[in-house]
C-alpha cells in the first residue's frame, strides 16, 4: 500500500510539472507573438516614415551653364603670360540660367576683368584655383542692377585651365 501511495504521489507530481510546463509554453508563445507583432509594426512604421521623408527631401538635380572659352593676358611677373580656360557654372535653378544667358555680355565682362587681374603664380597652385573659383562665384552673385537680388551661382567649375 505504501508503494501504491508513493506511485500516486509521483504521478500527481508529474501531472503538476506537466501542467506547469504547458502553461509556461503558452505564456512563452503569447509573449513571443506580442514581441513579433510589435517588431513588425515598428519596422513598418519606420519604413513608411522614411519613405515619406525621402520624397520630400529629394535633392533637385543640378543645373549647369557652360560658358565659352576665355583667353586673357595675365598680370606680368617675369614675362607675358596668358590664361586660357573654360568654365561651367553650377546654378540653383533654370531661372538663374535664363538670367545669366540674358546678361551674358555682363557675365563675360566680370569674368574677364577678374581673370586678367591675376598673376600666373596666384592661380597656378590648387589653392589658387580654388580661390579663383570662389572669387568668380562671388563676383557673379553680385546683382546686375541696383536693388535687385543677386544670382544663385553655387560654384564655378573649370573644364580646362592652361597657363602659357
Amino acid at each position: 500500500m505504501a508503494s501504491k501511495l508513493i506511485k500516486q504521489d509521483k504521478d500527481s507530481k508529474e501531472a503538476k510539472v506537466e501542467q506547469k510546463s504547458s502553461t509556461l509554453k503558452w505564456v512563452l508563445a503569447i509573449v513571443s507573438a506580442v514581441l513579433l507583432l510589435g517588431a513588425g509594426g515598428g519596422g513598418a512604421a519606420w519604413y513608411f516614415r522614411t519613405q515619406g521623408d525621402s520624397t520630400i527631401l529629394k535633392p533637385k538635380p543640378p543645373v549647369f551653364v557652360s560658358l565659352e572659352t576665355f583667353t586673357v593676358n595675365l598680370q606680368p611677373e617675369h614675362s607675358d603670360q596668358h590664361l586660357q580656360t573654360s568654365l561651367t557654372l553650377k546654378v540653383e535653378d533654370d531661372a538663374t540660367t535664363n538670367l545669366i544667358k540674358q546678361r551674358m555680355p555682363e557675365v563675360r565682362n566680370r569674368i574677364l576683368l577678374l581673370l586678367s587681374s591675376k598673376t600666373a603664380s596666384q592661380i597656378a597652385s590648387l589653392e589658387g584655383k580654388k580661390k579663383l573659383a570662389s572669387d568668380l562665384a562671388a563676383e557673379l552673385n553680385q546683382p546686375f542692377t541696383e536693388g535687385s537680388k543677386g544670382q544663385s551661382v553655387e560654384s564655378v567649375l573649370f573644364t580646362s585651365f592652361v597657363i602659357q
